[in-house]
């Protein structure tokens, strides 16, 4: 079992926690605030035996084998590194950065460290994903040609939540944008050129992104992602022979997808009960356990950075 400590009492650690109760592989033992007694109510609410009251104090304890930071997107990376170079493996929440140079560098200290650096983009990890990867590289939908992506919902106070700040790297793109981005890149490659705009909000980021990326082959992937925008998500994969309609591809609640190559030819495909976060924190377990390489690790963190990076600089 690895001992896992948290940085941050982020609203995403309840969704965790409450996916990994249970787990023979994942024990959530310390968590870490800013402030002493911030960190022992939320500790002793969510039955975390230790708390503390700086990310330092937790970096320390030899009790914690790995880390798991949902900080905002600005401190990602500075405290990525430092969870590292203190003999930490680190889950680090999606984006893990937009810069391609600072996953460089993160990775460069996990190697020195030796141990396991994770962007945590969790639907990656899901059963349906999996399958739906499966049909698109066995050619059941024919040769690849468009992916469509769509992710929103409505941010309801953008003025204090971290998503809505320009000095926190909040937006759309970077919130919700690099679901599409990781979607299209696990299933087309590495695209050549990228397109991008932005509608911004007052504090300067982007309220809603539109993206389009182009890979070889003339495949396109085309996306939006909204802070301002009713709760939608959804994946269209389409082939010369057919299509793959995911309705819940970020999420994974629902319990099928489709897979359509005629009118008359409609087949729902069961996907196998599973919690995507669970799926997540099993599987970095054991790699960590076991010594081996997680299958989403420094190629594919610096590429999706680069893409990021790029759409970004495409909206500007």
């Amino acid at each position: 079992m690895i001992r896992w400590g948290i940085l941050s009492t982020a609203r995403i650690n309840k969704l965790v926690l409450n996916a990994c109760r249970g787990s023979e592989f994942v024990n959530f033992v310390a968590v870490a605030s800013r402030t002493e007694s911030r960190a022992h109510d939320y500790a002793s609410a969510n039955g975390i035996p230790r708390s503390f009251a700086s990310y330092e104090a937790l970096l320390k304890d030899p009790e914690v084998d790995a880390v798991y930071i949902s900080l905002p997107n600005a401190l990602h990376i500075d405290w990525t590194i430092r969870a590292l170079n203190a003999g930490k493996h680190v889950l680090c929440e999606k984006p893990l950065s937009r810069h391609p140079l600072e996953v460089e560098a993160a990775f460069d200290a996990a190697e020195a460290n030796m141990v396991l650096l994770g962007e945590a983009l969790m639907y990656r990890y899901h059963p349906q994903t999996i399958e739906v990867h499966r049909r698109v590289a066995d050619g059941e939908i024919g040769e690849l040609a468009l992916i469509r992506s769509k992710h929103s919902f409505i941010l309801r106070d953008a003025a204090s939540d971290f998503r809505g700040s320009r000095a926190m790297e909040g937006g759309a793109l970077m919130d919700l944008g690099c679901y599409c981005v990781s979607a299209a890149r696990l299933l087309a490659g590495e695209p050549d050129w990228v397109y991008g705009r932005k509608v911004l909000m007052p504090s300067g980021v982007d309220m809603r992104f539109h993206g389009v990326l182009g890979f070889p082959n003339s495949v396109t992937a085309v996306f939006d992602c909204a802070m301002d925008l009713p709760d939608r998500g959804g994946l269209e994969v389409v082939g010369t022979a057919g299509e793959i309609l995911v309705g819940d591809p970020w999420r994974c609640e629902a319990s099928s997808f489709t897979v359509q190559k005629s009118s008359a030819q409609r087949i729902e495909v069961e996907v196998s009960p599973s919690n995507r976060y669970r799926a997540e924190f099993e599987q970095f377990s054991l790699a960590a356990m076991q010594g081996r390489a997680l299958p989403f690790g420094r190629s594919d963190a610096v590429a999706q950075a680069s893409v990021m990076s790029r759409l970004s600089a495409a909206a500007e």
